[in-house]
């Protein structure tokens, strides 16, 4: 096993032309599927199966009302000092007919009632109004003059009565019949127009207008006027800062819950009356899904844009000062971009859609991938400058593949498991970021182990035929102040090594304290983009990312009104035609009642609809019908029936098709379930609000005794379950990935002839490393969310690199120059610039993360950065003391030096003294 590695490195610098035909061949096969990558930025795709899925799912398949099916509404918030006023009034008016007159927004609404707010019920009251008036006018005219009829005639049409009572009882009957048509006529006709609605609130002076808002938002005005104030607003006041006005829009397609099947018709309509909005003197909050989904789906195109250059552009300035040679700069990134063609045409083939936590991982495959260049172009720069054994180019490459392949392909086997602990998650996208970065790892050593070396030694051969020298210096060795910064870690660990490890613990166990206190945070504003900083609109026109307001939107609405969309809900099934359903329905809402959580609407009640409301509701309207007359019958003195609920449900869908949203019959006529739709304050924590549906919903089950299954569910219901699984996710990750990284290493190291526990030993740093960055996301105040969580296995399958780099080189030079302390200044001076210089440019590609437009991305950027800073310091400065004391009293003895004090070595060449014979084996396993 111990000549396998070195065959394959000769191999590779053998047949480097066949080499380079056959991985560009296999680029080009793999990169086909780049154009076969689709996005998704749907919340949906985070969401596991659960109870609360599959009841969310029940109530979208299930409670449905037929003439609301394939429907979504924008919010048109009009705000200013006073909305009540009869300028804001009218405007408000003027922009709903500038809406039906514009032909994109106009082809999207259902009929002339699509377009609906307080200004309609106001002028339309006041029409109805003026109409009533006019009509008692006209009667009292009438009546007048029937008064003013001569005796004779009264006399006469007495007689004719008289005469014949039939036929004047009968002609009553056809008065009465004729009036009520009349009524009927009037009832069926259409609203005023936008223009009559107009004019009747220009005729109003102040104290009518006044006096009109009064009887219409006052306490006992109507309800549906005041559910669209909003909720700082007093009843009765003839002054508001805010309210609503609702579009409704056909979406032939799509919902609420699937936003992405709206379709780019009503996402442009959606923008298009943004845009109108915006043109009038008030102040205009505007909020539809569309925009929600084009904002998100914009938020991830821009970020890439000012992301990518900028992380290429870093890398690019770091290798050239750790390259300073053009040719390797021009490898390095071009071995990034095949890189990037791999993962993102295995993405295309295997049919993984593009996310937001996906906009991650090519910046992290930068990172990996010139740490992958890195250590190669600088361990093949140490053998060329072996002056003792002056060897070929491709005997150097050979040796330097040879040595460095082995940490290499550890390297890639540890971060791909870490990555791959993601496959325990029960969240869809957290599955594909693992899938998606192992591969990508997989694809780094391919291209930086076979291709570019293969590239490099046939290149350089070809200049160096023509009298160019080739031979450069490697980083950080030569005795410059960056090979001082690398010693102090041996130093340290030669002079007080038991000191250096107390104080990795003691920050290794506050990190801890502070990982326990970490929040996990789910929602939809995590993926909204804020608006972006002023210098961005400075940056190149490719670059400059678009406008974004849809996140200060949302916060206003969810302050002052109930978001659409934003309703919590229980499902009841099984019994829900027993006689005490309602009793128990009853106690439910009047536990929502008591609940903070729960949204309060203008008049003070709180906003819960269930079955039991519809019929209080459906019953006050039609006093007179049979439903109504059945249910009061049945009310107790609590206003609750007990009893006979099959009949009056049959009732209540029969006088009003609308309760099919809280009450569902099957196509056999069975009742299966009921519904009741809780809306939800935008400021409550969505953690508390699951808390409080669920709580009622288990209280309502216990209270029928389990006839009923009660299951609480809605978006912050499924959201909280996210939160969970990421919870999960996170310790689950740290767990498997610890448990198999630490068998492999023990694996692997016993079988390469080294005791297993230098594996424990290899980890301990990334431990540490995992316990600092979960500390500094507490003091930083940074959730866990869909990218963060990720950051434990992320840390152990970035972080092992570092250690595993310093313990494979360290055994090595152990070996081969026999003395503790010489292999350990060879360690961190050689592998440990390879190090600085790979930590530099990772650092710098995350690090551009915090230019992102989204949020979480920035977030991920620091901690991510934070996470290879720590993982090199504990790489550098901690490992060494521990490998010195691993040497003094579990690994290899022999190795110390007589005198403790005797100054150590200096090398300035790969192996400082001559290897023994029996070390040679190992060199080429073990060489870093």
């Amino acid at each position: 096993m111990s000549d396998l590695p070195q065959r394959v490195a000769d191999g590779i610098t053998t047949y480097s032309k066949s080499i380079i035909l056959i991985v560009l061949l296999a680029t080009a096969l793999v990169g086909a599927g780049m154009p076969m990558v689709e996005s998704d930025s749907d919340t949906e795709q985070f969401e596991s199966e659960s109870p609360p899925v599959e009841a969310q799912e029940y109530i979208q398949d299930n409670f449905v009302v037929e003439d609301t099916e394939n429907q979504t509404t924008v919010q048109l918030v009009q705000r200013g000092d006073n909305v009540l006023s009869q300028d804001a009034l009218i405007e408000s008016l003027e922009l709903q007919q500038e809406l039906y007159g514009n032909e994109l927004v106009n082809q999207t609404l259902e009929d002339e009632q699509s377009v609906f707010g307080v200004a309609n019920i106001l002028a339309q009251t006041q029409i109805q109004n003026d109409a009533q008036q006019a009509e008692s006018e006209s009667e009292a005219g009438e009546q007048n003059e029937t008064d003013g009829q001569t005796g004779d005639e009264e006399d006469e049409r007495q007689g004719v009565e008289s005469e014949d009572g039939e036929t004047d009882e009968s002609d009553e009957q056809t008065d009465a019949s004729e009036h009520d048509d009349e009524q009927a006529n009037e009832t069926q006709q259409a609203p005023p127009s936008l223009d009559e609605q107009i004019a009747a609130l220009e005729a109003l002076s102040e104290d009518e207008l006044d006096a009109l808002i009064e009887d219409v938002l006052g306490e006992d005005g109507d309800p549906q006027a005041l559910a669209l104030m909003a909720s700082s607003y007093d009843a009765g006041l003839t002054t508001a800062e805010a309210h609503v006005t609702f579009v409704t829009q056909r979406t032939e397609g799509g919902s609420i819950e699937d936003p992405e099947g709206f379709g780019d018709v009503i996402t442009e309509s959606q923008l298009e009356i943004r845009d109108i909005a915006q043109q009038y003197p008030s102040e205009y909050t505007v909020f539809g899904f569309g925009i929600i989904t084009e904002e998100i789906d914009q938020s991830l195109g821009d970020s890439g844009a000012i992301v990518g250059p900028l992380a290429l552009l870093f890398v690019v300035v770091a290798l050239t000062v750790a390259y300073r040679d053009l040719l390797d700069i021009v490898l390095g990134v071009l071995g990034i971009l095949l890189v990037l063609v791999w993962t993102f045409g295995f993405m295309g083939w295997t049919g993984v859609a593009f996310n937001q936590l996906l906009l991650s991982v090519p910046v992290l495959l930068i990172g990996l991938s010139i740490d992958y260049a890195i250590h190669v172009f600088m361990r093949h720069r140490e053998q060329r400058a072996d002056e003792d054994d002056r060897r070929d180019l491709r005997r150097s490459m050979a040796l330097a593949l040879g040595g460095v392949g082995v940490a290499l392909v550890w390297v890639t086997a540890t971060a791909a498991m870490g990555f791959l602990a993601n496959l325990t998650s029960p969240i869809g996208p957290l599955q594909d970021f693992g899938i998606v970065s192992a591969f990508g790892v997989v694809a780094a050593l391919l291209i930086f182990g076979a291709l570019i070396p293969a590239l490099k030694v046939e290149i350089d051969g070809f200049l160096e035929a023509r009298g160019l020298d080739r031979q450069k210096r490697a980083f950080g060795t030569g005795g410059s102040r960056f090979s001082s910064l690398l010693a102090s870690g041996a130093t340290a660990a030669r002079r007080f090594p038991v000191a250096i490890v107390a104080v990795a613990l003691l920050l290794t166990l506050g990190g801890a304290v502070g990982a326990t206190q970490i929040d996990t945070s789910f929602q939809e504003e995590d993926f909204l983009a804020d608006s972006p900083p002023s210098w961005t609109q400075h940056l190149p026109g490719a670059m400059a990312p678009g406008e974004y307001q849809a996140k200060d939107d949302i916060e206003f609405i969810s302050e002052n009104f109930q978001q659409e969309g934003n309703e919590g809900e229980i499902l009841l099934r099984d019994d829900v035609t027993n006689d005490e359903v309602l009793q128990w329905i009853a106690a439910g809402t009047d536990e929502l009642n008591e609940k903070e959580t729960v949204f309060e609407r203008a008049d003070g009640e709180p906003d819960v609809q269930t079955p039991l409301t519809v019929m209080q509701q459906t019953a006050a309207e039609h006093p007179d019908s049979q439903f109504a007359e059945q249910f009061n019958a049945a009310a107790g003195e609590d206003g609750v029936p007990e009893g006979n609920i099959e009949q009056l449900f049959d009732q209540l869908l029969e006088i009003n098709p609308d309760a099919s949203e809280v009450i569902y019959r099957n196509d056999a006529g069975e009742y299966e379930a009921l519904r009741m739709v809780v809306g939800v304050d935008g400021d409550a924590e969505g953690a508390a609000v699951a808390d409080d549906l669920r709580a009622v919903a288990d209280s309502m089950e216990s209270e029928s005794g389990g006839q009923l299954s009660v299951i609480a569910t809605g978006d912050q219901v499924i959201f909280d379950n996210v939160e969970q699984d990421l919870l999960e996710t996170v310790i689950q990750g740290l767990v498997i990935t610890l448990v198999a990284v630490f068998a492999f290493l023990s694996i692997a190291y016993k079988l390469t002839g080294n005791p297993a526990s230098l594996g424990i030993v290899t980890l301990l740093p990334v431990v540490f490393a995992v316990s600092w960055i979960l500390g500094s996301m507490w003091l930083l105040d940074i959730p866990f969310n869909t990218l963060t969580g990720t950051i434990t296995s992320l840390t152990i399958g970035l972080g092992i690199a570092y250690s595993i780099h310093i313990s494979s080189r360290y055994e090595l030079e152990l070996r081969r120059q026999g003395n503790v302390w010489d292999a350990m200044q060879t360690t961190v001076t050689g592998t440990g610039g390879a190090l600085l210089g790979s930590a530099a440019t990772t650092v710098g590609g995350f690090g551009t993360l915090v230019f992102a437009i989204l949020p979480v991305l920035r977030q991920f950027g620091i901690i991510t950065g934070l996470t290879i800073i720590y993982a090199f310091l504990a790489s550098v400065l901690i490992l060494p003391s521990l490998l010195v004391l691993w040497t003094k009293y579990i690994g290899p003895s022999g190795y110390f030096p007589e005198d403790p004090d005797e100054k150590p070595a200096t090398a300035d060449s790969p192996g400082g003294t001559e290897a023994p014979a029996d070390a040679e084996a190992g060199t080429a396993d073990m060489d870093d």
